[in-house]
């Protein structure tokens, strides 16, 4: 009989509460010359962040880490409706990354920044610490090996051909001479919306997922 091998593809997603969320936020505002763009976008910033540093507390939280970076400024002359160009318009920008353990509180956070002028959320990155992440990991690339061996066995049993056992385990897509690792997402983010009766509005996550892909070779024992 000849070498008979099987390759298979093995597959697995785990899913875990949200544990750590990154608002991305950011302030814009404009004005009709620099100086005022620029003093008024200082001035917001310096609200958002101070409120932000009262909370930081890298161990106990609820802020764990935040940063943000220099006011920017750019002018661009609009057009109007009929193809006129209008007088320069000066813009401002600065953003800022605040990282919150404590959900309510940052949802607290969002209702008090957001009577800043200027002040937006560009989005909300939902993660888990870097230790359980990490150890999640673990578990979903050993779990994708097993669904690899148990398909693989599968496959084998279905023409009565005995046990299998391994040959080459490899990171998807690499079982081949000079492929590289397919695309696969280690972790999915998502975000819902919802209001509060006190007029907070609370950022409810979806759970954190973690996903691996592995591609093995089995030959007949």
């Amino acid at each position: 009989m000849e070498r008979v091998e099987i390759t298979v593809r093995g597959e697995h997603v785990a899913f875990r509460p949200a544990e750590r969320a990154t608002v991305h936020g950011q302030v814009v505002l404009e004005a009709s010359s620099a100086e005022a763009v620029y003093t008024a976008t200082g001035r917001a910033s310096d609200a958002v962040t101070s409120s932000v540093a009262a909370l930081h507390d890298r161990e106990r939280g609820p802020v764990t880490w935040w940063s943000s970076d220099q006011v920017r400024t750019w002018a661009q002359r609009p057009w109007n409706a009929e193809g006129k160009q209008l007088p320069v318009v000066h813009h401002a920008r600065t953003q800022l990354q605040v990282k919150f353990s404590d959900f309510s509180q940052m949802s607290a956070w969002l209702s008090q920044v957001s009577c800043v002028d200027g002040f937006g959320v560009e989005r909300i990155e939902w993660a888990l610490t870097a230790a359980h992440r990490n150890a999640l990991v673990r578990d979903v690339r050993m779990a994708a090996v097993r669904d690899a061996q148990q398909k693989a066995q599968t496959y084998a049993d279905a023409l009565d051909l005995g046990r299998v056992h391994v040959v080459a385990v490899a990171d998807a897509g690499m079982l081949g001479e000079g492929l590289e690792p397919s695309q696969a997402s280690p972790a999915a983010f998502s975000r819902a919306a919802a209001s509060q009766g006190d007029g907070a509005v609370a950022f409810v996550p979806q759970d954190v997922s973690v996903a691996a892909r592995v591609d093995a070779r089995f030959a007949l024992s």
